[in-house]
């Protein structure tokens, strides 16, 4: 996968000068410091499986992590109450876990799933997340 740093702030992006809102990239621990430990959890069983699947580049900065293959297959943002998960697919899921669907693109939805544990990171949430990466992928 081709990346290209930003000089500014110095994140990877899967375009030379793509369009970004430049903030300095982060680490990991930095961004579950604040957070239960147990999120930290749920982002290792997100990425354990992810890297499973192939290359992916991890983008920390102080609001949460991307996921990124070519494309931004997923965003975690751990938050007071639960982890969300952000997973762009070509299309909406119509599943009660989703808690909402954003379209980001005509060709791309952003599919919100709230998580409390690593357990419920189970073979749907992996389904929806190998599709996410084959779609940013391609």
């Amino acid at each position: 996968m081709t990346r290209w740093t930003c000089p500014s702030c110095e994140r990877e992006f899967g375009r030379a000068n793509q369009s970004h809102v430049c903030v300095p990239a982060g680490t990991v621990d930095e961004t579950f410091a604040p957070h239960r430990p147990e999120w930290r959890l749920i982002f290792d069983a997100i990425l354990a499986h992810v890297e499973d699947l192939g290359p992916v580049h991890t983008d920390a900065v102080s609001v949460g992590i991307f996921l990124k293959a070519d494309r931004t297959l997923a965003e975690i943002r751990p938050r007071a109450r639960a982890v969300d998960l952000w997973f762009t697919l070509p299309r909406a899921i119509d599943d009660p876990r989703v808690r909402r669907s954003l379209r980001a693109s005509a060709d791309r939805v952003a599919n919100v799933v709230a998580l409390t544990s690593a357990s419920q990171v189970d073979e749907q949430v992996r389904a929806w997340l190998t599709e996410a990466y084959h779609a940013a992928s391609a």
